[in-house]
């Protein structure tokens, strides 16, 4: 799908339109990932990732 724009002097060109999902999916599969690394990874690891998740304010448990 396109649709037509113009730029500041006038001239059309078409502007694509771009699918989120792929961009979407990626992300919560390199999120996943994140996670299960984190909570499988040693205790040092853990901790750490556990504090930084506290000193941004989000809660996790």
């Amino acid at each position: 799908m396109s649709m037509i724009a113009s730029d500041l002097k006038g001239r059309a060109y078409a502007q694509q339109r771009t699918n989120p999902w792929p961009a979407a999916v990626s992300a919560a599969l390199l999120g996943l990932v994140i996670l299960y690394g984190v909570g499988f990874a040693p205790l040092a690891a853990h901790n750490t990732a556990h504090d930084a998740r506290h000193a941004a304010a989000f809660p996790c448990h």
